[in-house]
């Protein structure tokens, strides 16, 4: 991973993701904070986080096309900055607070988001196989190859998934910070900030595909349909990613009742629990990035590691041996994500890239309001115990079913 940092053009993608994560967390902590202020509902905090994460997911596909399309080159800029000015306007929503207008607001900033991430996540695997095939191939004494551009492009998700982890570790604790100093509008303004620079950063990068050109929004879309339906791996890839991630994710809306209620660690306590998860993504990130199995063998062990945490929630004794589950589970999130990138990435010629990976983005999102549905509704039966047992028992159910169903059809590639 240290020659992706090595190159600037890299260096300013992977840079401009990180400042762009952190203020999403700060405008999300910030939003969340004061939707609960104003209406004293969790079901209203659950309706804002379905509407930035979950709805957008189905219309993405349909505007990364048309990004990927256009010769203009500019929209992934334009994307960013069109957040901003998203998220500007909810600010001042909240001097004039409506519900209704908020979540709207939410939703379009959660459909721009997505699209940029799908987008930058396409530029930046087309850029590493440009800027890393050759060194990697040179330290290696052999001639730049299929597998020495895959290796460049897992190396990129790498990077890309430590930004990520970067963000997790200090966006909610500074997202927190900031709103209680600041309020929530100020807070907005500094996450609108980050948006502006993201999309400076990015303005060189350009989304269009050549092959794309003179192609409508809807043979894009069927096109990388085609092929997701034509590739068994991809297709195995997709259903285990779908079925995994609902019981990764329903383990988010119980994290505050774990640690608050069941550990009895107030919000102090929260915040490290979440400290713990980041570190534990960052360090996971960087084994993703030196490890040398085969792409489903490591999306498996990051699947079995993040059950293996859940199940470790359920027997953790004390507040401290919770906190070193999640950083187990920081570990699992580090593996898991950037080898589900890379695993469908390996099975997509570049000029699908982008419908892909804006495809498996939206997946991720969709899974979101699935494990909020499962995550509160076990809670409701049983207890946040029992439940991270559930969670952990049936995502390493899936994980093995996954990597057998691989082993059996040599689908994904190694």
């Amino acid at each position: 991973m240290r020659a992706t940092f090595a190159s600037p053009r890299l260096r300013r993608i992977i840079t401009a993701y990180t400042i762009n994560r952190v203020g999403s967390w700060l405008g999300y902590v910030a939003i969340a904070l004061v939707v609960f202020d104003h209406t004293h509902s969790a079901l209203a905090v659950a309706a804002l986080l379905v509407c930035a994460e979950a709805l957008p997911a189905f219309v993405v596909p349909v505007l990364v096309a048309w990004v990927e399309a256009s010769p203009r080159n500019f929209e992934l800029s334009g994307l960013y900055l069109f957040e901003a000015i998203v998220t500007v306007a909810i600010a001042i929503m909240f001097q004039h607070f409506w519900l209704p207008a908020i979540l709207f607001l939410a939703a379009l900033d959660g459909w721009a988001a997505l699209a940029a991430s799908s987008l930058l996540r396409a530029g930046a695997a087309r850029l590493g196989r440009e800027d890393l095939s050759g060194s990697i191939a040179a330290g290696r004494g052999v001639s730049v190859s299929p597998d020495i551009e895959a290796e460049a492009e897992k190396q990129v998700n790498a990077a890309l998934s430590f930004g990520l982890s970067v963000s997790f570790l200090a966006g909610p604790v500074l997202g927190g910070v900031a709103t209680a100093a600041l309020g929530g509008s100020a807070t907005l303004l500094i996450d609108a900030a980050s948006f502006v620079i993201c999309g400076l950063l990015l303005f060189d990068l350009r989304p269009h595909v050549e092959h794309a050109r003179g192609e409508g929004v809807r043979a894009r879309l069927l096109a990388g349909w085609r092929h997701i339906n034509n590739v068994p791996a991809l297709r195995v890839l997709f259903l285990a990613q779908a079925a995994a991630l609902v019981f990764i994710q329903a383990g988010s809306p119980i994290e505050v009742v774990y640690t608050k209620g069941t550990l009895h660690a107030g919000d102090a306590g929260y915040g490290l629990f979440v400290t713990a998860w980041g570190g534990g993504g960052m360090v996971g990130s960087l084994l993703f990035g030196r490890a040398k199995g085969s792409l489903n063998l490591l999306l498996t062990i990051g699947i079995l590691t993040l059950s293996g945490a859940f199940v470790w929630f359920w027997a953790a004794p004390s507040f401290a041996t919770a906190c070193a589950g999640a950083f187990l589970a920081g570990i699992g999130n580090g593996i898991t994500i950037p080898a589900m990138m890379s695993a469908a990435q390996r099975s997509t010629p570049m000029h699908l890239q982008s419908i892909v990976i804006g495809a498996s983005e939206s997946l991720i999102s969709v899974t979101l309001a699935g494990g909020l549905a499962l995550g509160g509704g076990l809670v409701l039966l049983t207890s946040t115990r029992i439940t991270f047992l559930v969670l952990g028992i049936g995502a390493a159910a899936v994980a093995v079913l996954f990597l057998r169903a691989t082993s059996a059809s040599s689908g994904l590639h190694p």
